[in-house]
């Protein structure tokens, strides 16, 4: 489950790259990203959830991610910026996950997608969002995965 949840990301940081730059309909690339992952071991459901979630709240994520920043959300580069939008809306709407899984999979996708550096970055930003959003986990030991 662990990598059909890692395989979601990887392919919801695409998909999201991909809306945010063309402005495409979401259906649309749901569905590409449905063909090209269709037979994988990735988790296609949790994909298709958070996907529409962060469009469906995007305004609460960005949001919550414009104190964290220090430009502009339009600023950041795209790949970090879809990175950051999943990392945030994962604190936000997927409580069941503990932050630290969170910050360390947003840093992995930032390592792989990313530009330079990049991850050092997201992992500053979210470690910020996730001290506001999840302050009730911060000292807590970590949790298996």
């Amino acid at each position: 489950m662990i990598q059909a949840r890692r395989r979601a990301r990887q392919a919801l940081v695409q998909a999201v790259y991909q809306w945010q730059l063309s402005g495409q309909n979401l259906i649309e690339i749901d569905a590409q990203f449905a063909e090209e992952h269709a037979g994988s071991k990735t988790d296609m459901g949790y994909f298709r959830e958070n996907f529409f979630g962060l469009a469906k709240n995007l305004d609460v994520v960005d949001a919550a991610l414009l104190p964290c920043l220090e430009r502009t959300i339009d600023e950041v580069n795209p790949v970090e910026r879809a990175i950051l939008r999943l990392g945030v809306y994962e604190l936000i709407y997927r409580p069941e996950l503990h932050y630290r899984i969170v910050l360390n999979e947003s840093i992995d996708l930032a390592k792989r997608f990313g530009a330079d550096q990049g991850h050092r970055y997201v992992n500053g930003v979210l470690d910020s969002a996730a001290k506001t959003l999840r302050a009730s986990e911060f000292g807590q030991s970590r949790p298996g995965n």
